[in-house]
This record gives structure tokens, sequence and C-alpha cells, in this order.
């Protein structure tokens, strides 16, 4: 298996199912909470609307809620931007708190092995995980992909 990261911010909607398709994702996993963006500029990839285009151009669909960060986690963040003055779009990185929580309360009590079962049987062999944030490092899919190229010795290609 190889997997992937790709956020939305700063693409247009066919230049991000682009990327999709040209480096042959077969499963897109999203790992949002809420799974909508506000606004038109994105609702591309608003649930409903980006299982519709997935299913169209032959990509698995799965959302993976037990890997997003819970509401207590993310207002660890948003009081760092705040503390920072930075709006979410313009984040650079994730602050130590939110880092530190995630990776005790998610990371080290998911199912990798349920995880990885599912993905065989899906037939996955290509997966990218989503999030809204441009910037992987900015995101919590960076720490994901971190925790599997570290613990599982897997590479990660950021799109």
């Amino acid at each position: 298996m190889e997997f992937y990261t790709i956020g939305v911010y700063n693409s247009e909607e066919r230049a991000f199912f682009q990327k999709i398709k040209s480096n042959g994702i077969d499963t897109f996993c999203d790992i949002r909470q809420r799974r909508g963006v506000r606004g038109a500029k994105y609702s591309f990839v608003n649930s409903t609307k980006l299982q519709n285009k997935l299913r169209d151009i032959g990509v698995k669909y799965i959302h993976q809620l037990s890997l997003a960060p819970t509401k207590e986690i993310r207002e660890l963040q948003k009081k760092n931007d705040l503390k920072s003055g930075l709006l979410k779009r313009n984040r650079r990185g994730l602050g130590e708190l939110f880092i530190s929580k995630y990776n005790k309360d998610i990371l080290e009590q998911f199912n990798y092995k349920e995880f990885f079962n599912h993905l065989e049987k899906l037939g996955s062999e290509k997966i990218v995980f989503f999030c809204v944030e441009e910037n992987s490092e900015s995101c919590h899919r960076s720490l994901v992909t971190s925790y599997l190229s570290r613990k599982f010795n897997y590479k990660i290609t950021h799109l």
C-alpha cells in the first residue's frame, strides 16, 4: 500500500480531482469530523458531491471518523491560532498541545490492524488521506501519515 495526503484550500475542482486521477489513487480516506466546507468555492468537497464525483472517476470513498480530532482537541489548536494571531487557512504548523493530545487520544488508540484489513478487503493500493488545509503540516493528516511512516515504514507522498 502507498499513502498520500491532499488538502483542498487554494485548489480548483478540476485540478483537485486531476491530482487524484494522475496519481492513480484508488481509495479516498476522508478524516474530517465535519464533512462540509462553507461557501461555494469548495462545495465540491462537501460529502455528497465529493462521494458522487469520486464514484464517477472510480475511486472508493471511506470516512474514517476515528482519525478526526475531537472538538476538545480542535479547540486546543483554535486557542493556539488565536494566540498566534493566525487564521486556520494561514497556519503552517500545529501547536504542541494539539500534537500531544492528538497522538495520545487518537493515534495511539486507533485500530491500525482493522484499518489495514479493511483497505485490503477493498483492494486498496493507493490511499489518500484528506482534510481541508492546503499544507499538510498544518493539518492532523500530517500526524496520521507521520505515524504510518514511523511505525509501519510507509512512504508518504503529499499531493
